[in-house]
């Protein structure tokens, strides 16, 4: 039986690269080679793309892979031609499916998944739509409190808003009281978030989160735990065990998610059981809400003191190396690393075959 091809899709322009390549290297360390063929694609921080068969490391890959046709390289105008890219079998650089990990801009919010959808080329996790609205915190609130469901209270800044101390960032602190939480609206791992306790840090916090996006969000700071749960599946998604995460930061910054040992991951999270079903009630209606497909991991925050429950985010990416909240959730839920990898494929593949079910062209009758 031939075995599929696997293009592991991975690296990136945006401040999640690295990242990217962790998650990578421990996914072609799990795939089980006796199904799989994996083929590893490259992308690095100016947007060239290189291509490599899996007897070297992803974070080789990009620095001396075969360099292939990008579908864009930034600031060019013309496609470019480069020298086809020969597997040692050649028949060129061929892939059956893509497992894309490519964590937040350009990889994660919908515009790979665009380029995806116009190869016609299977792929894991949520399509356009939904990879967009979960990486837009902003459009993914209005949608989740349009949908009836618990999201902190938060105002979006863009435009001249953006310059500081202006009457929309001030009416935040009115609103809201200190401290608050400042972050971009599209970014991931928590870059260029701030955690405000005086007024006069406001405007530098804005400043900050402006350097990753157009459009910024204050928020209301919740003495809160961090939960999380993994969902996964298209028309009937299910939900794992929930995790915690206990740090001694501010908050689950970058340095407390990718270099503080301390950092303690409690997976199942010591919860009792009803609450633990209805967090994991709202982590599917979330998911259903902001078209999640594939996979993705839905972020809650659990009031300390008055058990008041909030969904923060949702992640159509999360970070996937063996030590990640989100193959550690469904590890604890019955369902190992690899096996999860398969499942992910084969849900890769089963959305594949309901859309070649729909036509493209006009037929009367």
């Amino acid at each position: 039986m031939a075995k599929l091809r696997v293009g592991l899709l991975f690296g990136g322009r945006s401040v999640e690269h690295e990242v990217s390549i962790a998650s990578a290297t421990s996914i072609l360390g799990s795939l089980d080679p006796s199904r799989y063929e994996v083929r590893l694609i490259g992308v690095d921080r100016d947007g060239h793309w290189r291509v490599s068969g899996s007897e070297i490391p992803p974070e080789l890959t990009i620095q001396r892979g075969a360099e292939v046709i990008p579908p864009w390289l930034p600031g060019q105008r013309a496609l470019e031609t480069l020298p086809p890219a020969q597997s040692s079998e050649g028949d060129g650089f061929g892939v059956d499916v893509i497992f894309p990990i490519i964590h937040g801009s350009f990889g994660e919010d919908g515009t790979l998944q665009g380029l995806l959808e116009c190869a016609g080329i299977p792929y894991v996790g949520s399509r356009v739509l939904g990879s967009a609205v979960q990486m837009d915190k902003d459009v993914a609130k209005r949608l989740l409190a349009a949908a009836g469901l618990p999201v902190v209270p938060w105002v979006t800044l863009r435009g001249n808003d953006l310059l500081g101390s202006t009457p929309s960032a001030r009416s935040a602190i009115e609103r809201f009281g200190l401290p608050l939480f400042v972050k971009p609206a599209n970014s991931g791992s928590s870059v260029g978030t701030s955690k405000v306790v005086r007024a006069e840090d406001l405007e530098p916090a804005i400043h900050e989160a402006a350097r990753y996006d157009t459009k910024v969000l204050i928020e209301q700071a919740v003495d809160a735990r961090e939960v999380e749960v993994a969902v996964i599946g298209n028309e009937a998604p299910r939900a794992s065990v929930p995790g915690e995460i206990r740090q001694g930061h501010d908050f689950y910054d970058y340095a407390a998610k990718y270099a503080d040992d301390e950092t303690e991951l409690v997976i199942p999270a010591r919860l009792d059981t009803a609450l633990s079903e209805r967090i994991q009630t709202l982590a599917l209606e979330a998911y259903q809400s902001l078209e999640g497909e594939g996979f993705a991991r839905v972020d809650f925050l659990l009031g300390r003191h008055d058990g008041a429950l909030y969904i923060n985010e949702l992640n159509s990416l999360p970070g996937f190396t063996e030590a990640s909240m989100f193959p550690l959730m469904w590890e604890a839920s019955g369902l190992p690393y690899p096996a999860l990898l398969d499942h992910l494929i084969e849900l890769a593949f089963e959305r594949d075959a309901v859309r070649r079910r729909l036509e493209l062209t006009y037929r009367r009758g």
